[in-house]
């Protein structure tokens, strides 16, 4: 497989190794033979750290990459194809939130975890309602980002492989298809690009055409119970999602808003 791209300077100095490998750490000679054929870019400025991130996703991805600096970070992503962003918040050049509100602005729907200082609980809500998939406060530990990063995986899972879930029958929304196998949304034929909670709401209402949701009950069945997440995060989160596949989002007829509880799917449309 070929290393990410790597060049960068800073403050015009000389190119630093913004981009490097994680071969850079200390192999761990079996899980690289075991470890999916999955790409990783971790975005994080502190070196020790970065590499310690990356030294532990090596169990879980083929090729992991670091990168110290927000523009370098945004030109990687620009050029390569990655499974998973690890993305700080504090960087230098960019900060992680424009980088992720620039991927979904862009209909990248690659996973974004988001790494944040323990006093920045605004930038964990801004960072949610960018995109970002999931985020960790600092200091945290590694365990644990690796069962969250495989998590991830395991709902992102790809068409094909052992990992996907069991096959389930395609969902005819409107004039939308929902494969859940294929974790794909298409229209007329063509793929309509959502983020892994974008799936994960158009999914849990398409399963119960009718049903109203609340706010609070599709924290704790999309995002998890106590993951931390405020209400209001689901309203952004649905509003992009209209934005893709309502033709109208400003009048949408696939999920409608019940005022005062929450949401629902029209039953006409399961």
């Amino acid at each position: 497989m070929q290393q990410f791209a790597s060049s960068a300077t800073r403050n015009g100095s000389a190119p630093s190794p913004a981009v490097v490998t994680a071969a850079a750490s200390p192999p761990i000679a079996h899980l690289v033979e075991e470890a999916p054929n999955r790409r990783i870019l971790v975005v994080e400025d502190t070196s020790e750290l970065a590499t310690l991130i990356a030294t532990h996703l090596r169990e879980v991805a083929r090729e992991v990459a670091v990168c110290a600096d927000g523009r370098v970070a945004l030109a990687t992503l620009q050029k390569e194809s990655v499974d998973l962003v690890v993305l700080d918040i504090v960087l230098p050049g960019l900060n992680g939130l424009e980088i992720c509100r620039w991927m979904r602005a862009s209909g990248i729907s690659t996973p974004i975890l988001m790494l944040t200082a323990k006093c920045s609980e605004l930038d964990r809500i801004v960072g949610l309602e960018y995109g970002a998939d999931d985020y960790m406060v600092k200091p945290f530990s590694m365990l644990e980002l690796l069962a969250r990063v495989k998590a991830i995986f395991r709902r992102v899972a790809p068409r094909g492989t052992a990992e996907a879930a069991p096959r389930a029958e395609k969902i005819r929304i409107a004039d939308l298809l929902l494969d859940p196998a294929a974790r794909q949304v298409l229209r007329e034929g063509q793929p309509i690009s959502l983020t892994e909670k974008e799936f994960d709401l158009l999914h849990l209402f398409a399963r119960n055409p009718g049903r109203v949701y609340a706010r609070s009950q599709i924290l704790d069945l999309v995002w998890g119970y106590g993951s931390g997440v405020y209400e209001y995060t689901v309203t952004s989160h649905i509003n992009r999602l209209r934005a893709k596949i309502e033709k109208d989002p400003a009048n949408p007829t696939i999920i409608q808003t019940v005022w005062g509880i929450g949401y629902r799917l029209q039953a006409e449309n399961g």
